[in-house]
């Protein structure tokens, strides 16, 4: 069976999402269910499958998260030493080697990535590029319009 790496913090986002649809989502559209039934005729009762929806999509949400920290491999890139070189969960500092333009990414299971966050997934193809090189080193980036290329600044384990 495949492990998919997570970092600490996915891990725990993960596990807050779960408790929180067991804990408190389930319970309310549970009663929701049971009042809307009160009301009658389920045929033409919005508020009824309305609930029932929420409900399917609650179980099926449920259902995902815990297959995913049931496979997961937390990875704590805090506590692997520092060696300058790009592994999952280190926060990389690359210079675009045309326009100067520096960006800091962190790479990061497929569910942690939010690109707003400057927080890419290992399975992106910068992510990839970047996987096993060194501060220092060139890389080459493949685009749709060609290829970019970028050198590694800086490799933190934040």
């Amino acid at each position: 069976m495949q492990k998919y790496p997570m970092t600490v913090e996915g891990e725990q986002a993960l596990r807050d999402e779960l408790k929180q649809l067991k804990g408190t989502d389930r319970p309310r559209v549970i009663k929701d269910i049971a009042v809307a039934r009160e009301h009658g005729d389920l045929k033409e009762n919005a508020e009824y499958h309305a609930a029932r929806e929420q409900q399917g999509f609650i179980e099926g949400r449920i259902q995902d998260l815990e297959g995913k920290l049931s496979n997961c491999q937390v990875i704590d890139v805090k506590s692997i030493p520092h060696s300058g070189k790009v592994i999952f969960g280190t926060t990389v500092t690359i210079i675009n080697l045309e326009t100067d333009a520096e960006v800091t990414y962190r790479i990061v299971g497929d569910d942690e990535a939010d690109i707003k966050q400057n927080r890419i997934s290992v399975s992106s193809p910068i992510a990839r590029a970047l996987i096993g090189k060194e501060e220092g080193d060139v890389v080459v980036v493949k685009i749709p319009s060609g290829t970019v290329e970028y050198e590694i600044d800086r490799v933190q384990h934040l």
